[in-house]
């Protein structure tokens, strides 16, 4: 048996939430194709609010772009991670349409 490689490229799109002139928070979609689906999937990942803007609905607006912008761009999904332990933002997440499903496993590389 032999294994082969290709490199396939991925999209990437920072969402940033910006008030006079100051970000208060951002988050990125990934847009991910393979062999399965004639569509992208989106990864949604790197939320964040800065402190003093917490608890003002930004991250959910960040959120909702990120789902709107997906479904413009034809994504079939999109999957948002979270560790466990979380269970307030777990509940966020849910409040926001996403549904748990599944596990993420994952392998740590020392640096």
């Amino acid at each position: 048996m032999e294994l082969r490689t290709s490199t396939v490229s991925t999209t990437g799109i920072r969402i940033s939430a910006v008030e006079e002139g100051r970000e208060l928070g951002h988050c990125y979609i990934y847009l991910i194709r393979n062999d399965l689906h004639d569509e992208p999937y989106a990864l949604l990942e790197d939320v964040y609010v800065s402190e003093s803007d917490r608890g003002k609905g930004v991250g959910t607006l960040l959120v909702r772009k990120a789902v709107e912008l997906a479904r413009e761009l034809g994504c079939y999904k999109i999957i948002a991670t979270s560790r466990f332990g979380r269970e307030e933002l777990h509940r966020w997440y849910e409040k926001l349409g996403f549904k748990l499903h599944g596990y993420e496993f994952r392998i740590d590389f020392d640096r």
